[in-house]
């Protein structure tokens, strides 16, 4: 062989062996490289965490905003509710010392100018009727204390005592139209008493008779009338009159 062939052959030699390397040194840098996903998911992950470590920028709704003035009314402690409606703020009392025949205009006009109807009054009874005092509905604790002071200028013949709102609803306002009667004889019935009542309108389904021992025994009843004026007209027409043989007393409850 020719010293230019030999020459050649050596650089054909030499560039293949380049060529070799080159390759192979591609290969290792993509060996090296990680691989690449085809799918975003973990990149939008990554993404995602990212901005969630970021403090957000809060939204002017999400800003504390400033409390305004409430309208509503504070409320009252355990002790002053026991007392008022929360409500109305109604005060309650009980007046004591009335009489027997006392009515309910007669404390409407003592407690004047404390702004009472006669709705506003309810007379305490006893099982047997006996007058045991008056509930009092006042509108506000103001006119309360105005009866307390109207009281004390009338030489304190009476006595006002704080009530609550459940003695007031447990007591039946008779309004005057409830007759009372009493004195009928232990052996008298229903029949009895409708024909003592006999030229009275009343509603005789209220009709209540009821036997009251004592040393004397008798009976009482009780019958509600439509209005105060018919309660009052039997009290003219058949007060001490008889049923059988027994005298009998009306009183008008109110």
């Amino acid at each position: 062989m020719s010293k230019l062939g030999l020459l050649r052959t050596s650089i054909m030699s030499s560039l293949s062996v380049r060529t070799s390397m080159a390759q192979n040194l591609g290969l290792t840098s993509l060996l090296r490289e990680p691989v690449r996903r085809f799918s975003t998911e973990a990149e939008n992950r990554l993404q995602d965490s990212s901005t969630s470590n970021q403090p957000l920028e809060s939204s002017p709704s999400d800003k504390p905003q400033k409390s305004l003035p409430s309208d509503k009314p504070q409320e009252s402690s355990p002790s002053e509710s026991f007392f008022e409606t929360p409500s109305t703020g109604s005060v309650y009392g009980k007046l004591l010392g009335i009489k027997r025949n006392t009515l309910k205009t007669d404390v409407v006009n003592l407690l004047e100018g404390c702004n009472l109807s006669l709705d506003d009054v309810k007379m305490d009874y006893n099982r047997w009727f006996t007058a045991m005092g008056m509930l009092v509905q006042f509108p506000s604790r103001q006119a309360y204390d105005n009866a307390m002071r109207v009281i004390g200028k009338k030489g304190r013949l009476f006595k006002l005592e704080r009530a609550n709102r459940a003695e007031w609803d447990s007591l039946t306002p008779h309004d005057g139209k409830t007759v009372l009667l009493q004195g009928i004889p232990p052996n008298a019935v229903p029949e009895d008493v409708d024909r003592f009542l006999s030229g009275c309108e009343y509603d005789s389904s209220s009709l209540q008779l009821s036997f009251r021992p004592s040393q004397e025994p008798t009976k009482w009843a009780t019958v509600r009338f439509r209005t105060q004026t018919e309660a009052m007209n039997a009290f003219f027409l058949k007060n001490k009159g008889f049923c059988l043989n027994g005298e009998v007393s009306i009183r008008v409850l109110q």
